[in-house]
């Protein structure tokens, strides 16, 4: 049996938001993804056949997002193969739910168009609290109850608005592809129009699981994926993480070592790096604390998990005030991540600590300027600023931010009229 690929339990809903945009681009959901906006060529048959063919693959569409749903909300991290199967009713009934809502707003845009945007904002805000209460509950009376509705939307907080602004861009992104690829020929605006819907409507409901997967316990909701991962035995980095933290009790040396030779062995999940480090910190091990966090910021960063890996960069810093990743590039990322999320401080000692490791570097001179304008404001260092440019400018003279450097140089020296 392959291995499943589990959703840390640990993971808030902000990190899982942050690469939940990469969802539909992945494995089965991007293959999917792609069929299904070659199929939107349906449309080209005549009038009844192409509406028919299209609903049928409007279809498809909700039947593979409502098993992303499904899939996300058990834990399932990776998307979920293609399969219609019709003994999962639950997949079936958030399809038929989805087909009604979108084919009653057909209706009411060709018969009854005062109805229509009333219909439509009904449907972003309360679809999502159905689709989801089906998806813990499987109850079709049930999902259908206003009482219900509130409900899910109470047990979700501002979290709920989520759906509902995907649901909104959704159907805007729609309106405004579709105008533009109606100044294209249709053999390249069908699959312009079909990609992006099919895109956003795998996004928001792998959104909607990943929303219930992190509450699945006020829902009473037992994900199926640590279950099966459990009964198969062919995860058994929960049972090592037991042993680990029992052994250390009376031996710490011995679980760090236990520990060492899983993670050599294969990647890891989260949890085993955050014991390990716990363990290296009870028992002083700094050294081993960088060594680590060098190794795990590259792996995050190699798997897109860029806020962890501040995260661990932050810790590093703590222990050792002149840490860097290792690799420029790694640098770079965090660097820059640092400075947009407001973590002027923490973005000005990297960069310094960038200039003075790889000082021929190209990126030095992007750097410098970082530092430079978080100096100026926030900081308000402006002759730290000014310090900094004129040790790095007259080394690239040549690079195309040198105009730059010059132009910052001469603004920290122009002396300010007072107000």
């Amino acid at each position: 049996m392959a291995r499943i690929e589990l959703i840390d339990p640990s993971t808030s809903l902000a990190e899982r938001l942050a690469g939940a945009w990469r969802y539909p681009l992945r494995g089965a959901a991007l293959a999917t993804c792609l069929a299904l906006t070659v199929s939107h060529y349906v449309a080209l048959l005549p009038s009844f056949f192409g509406v028919l063919a299209s609903l049928a693959v409007w279809t498809a569409t909700w039947r593979y997002a409502a098993d992303c749903l499904l899939h996300t909300a058990h834990g399932y991290a990776d998307p979920p193969d293609v399969s219609l199967a019709t003994a999962e009713q639950q997949g079936w009934l958030l399809t038929g739910v989805n087909v009604v809502g979108y084919l009653l707003c057909l209706v009411c845009a060709a018969y009854f168009p005062t109805l229509f945007w009333p219909l439509v904002i009904v449907s972003i805000v309360a679809l999502p609290a159905i689709d989801m209460s089906l998806a813990f509950d499987g109850n079709l009376l049930l999902a259908l109850n206003p009482l219900t509705w509130l409900r899910v939307m109470a047990g979700f907080g501002v979290a709920y608005l989520l759906p509902v602004a995907i649901n909104a861009l959704l159907g805007a992104m729609l309106v405004v592809t579709a105008l533009a690829a109606s100044h294209l020929p249709r053999l390249i605006g069908i699959p312009l129009v079909a990609f992006v819907s099919n895109y956003l409507v795998f996004l928001v409901f792998h959104i909607m699981g990943s929303m219930i997967h992190q509450r699945h316990e006020v829902f009473g909701l037992q994900p199926q994926a640590q279950e099966i991962a459990r009964a198969t035995r062919q995860d058994a980095d929960e049972q090592l993480l037991e042993e680990v933290d029992a052994l250390a009790k009376h031996d710490p040396r011995a679980a760090i070592g236990k520990l060492v030779a899983r993670m050599q062995d294969r990647s890891s999940p989260v949890a085993m790096h955050q014991a390990y480090r716990r363990l290296l910190k009870s028992q002083g091990l700094h050294d081993g604390l960088i060594t680590h966090g060098q190794i795990w910021i590259a792996a995050l960063l190699a798997n897109g998990e860029q806020r962890r890996a501040l995260g661990v960069l932050q810790e590093s810093v703590e222990l050792d005030p002149n840490f860097l990743p290792d690799d420029p590039e790694n640098a770079r990322q965090l660097i820059d991540l640092a400075a947009r999320t407001g973590m002027s401080r923490l973005a000005v000692k990297l960069c310094r600590s960038f200039i003075a490791t790889w000082p021929k570097h190209t990126l030095v001179p992007h750097h410098a300027l970082c530092a430079a304008r978080l100096l100026e404001e926030p900081l308000g260092q402006p002759t730290e600023a000014l310090v900094l440019l004129s040790r790095v400018a007259p080394q690239w003279l040549n690079h195309p931010m040198q105009a730059d450097m010059q132009a910052l140089m001469q603004k920290l020296q122009t002396p300010k009229l007072p107000s």
